[in-house]
């Protein structure tokens, strides 16, 4: 008998490759610069989005994807900001994958856009490996969980470009070391761009919100 040996987890990501490729494809024949923004849970995702967005939306036509295991509840947060806003939900994956966004994209209408930014599902590990159709990928870390988390999950610090550093209003009474932070982004991922920002204060947000508006600009 002839054995064989099937690699299903290289068959699925060569699949999700695929469909990321097509994506991209579609999006910049309809001009829409694609954002995907990654993290631990609880990093301060959403409500940094939601100040984004204030500080966006009337400068720049943008849409909003939110990917979460369960619930509505922040894509719910996220209505009333000025984007259309569209929840996918996982049922259980840990990541969002390019379908998922194929899905999303065919019930939005996306070619009115020019910003399109998909807050990923809470998770540093799997997302880093399944591509969604995005022109930059950018990763979160707040003041809250230490310095060393860049060491700790190294690959999706290496597959992003940007890296922004949330909740900087309440790094001196944790103590979070600024220089080890940016030592330890900077040793595993030599080509990425640091902004540090804090949605309570507003620290940050211009940096942050003028470096989205350059990239829409660019798909112009």
């Amino acid at each position: 008998m002839t054995r064989r040996t099937l690699d299903i987890g290289k068959a699925v990501l060569e699949k999700n490759q695929g469909l990321a490729d097509q994506l991209r494809s579609d999006f910049a024949e309809a001009g829409v610069f694609v954002v995907n923004i990654v993290s631990s849970p609880g990093s301060g995702k959403t409500e940094l989005l939601a100040k984004t967005l204030d500080n966006l939306t009337q400068k720049v036509p943008t849409g909003v994807f939110v990917g979460d295991l369960a619930t509505d509840n922040d894509a719910a947060r996220l209505e009333g900001h000025g984007a259309p806003v569209l929840q996918i939900n996982t049922d259980g994956y840990c990541h969002l994958e390019a379908n998922m966004i194929r899905a999303a994209a065919e019930k939005l209408d996306f070619r009115g856009l020019k910003l399109l930014i998909i807050e990923n599902v809470g998770n540093l590990v799997c997302p880093s490996s399944h591509d969604l159709g995005e022109n930059l990928r950018v990763v979160l870390l707040s003041t809250t969980e230490g310095e060393d988390k860049p060491l700790k999950y190294p690959g999706i610090f290496k597959s992003s470009q940007l890296a922004v550093i949330t909740k900087v209003d309440i790094a001196e009474p944790l103590g979070w070391n600024r220089e080890a932070a940016h030592a330890n982004i900077k040793a595993v991922a030599p080509q990425i761009q640091i902004i540090e920002t804090s949605a309570r204060s507003g620290a940050g947000l211009d940096e942050w919100v003028t470096f989205l508006l350059e990239k829409a600009a660019s798909k112009s």
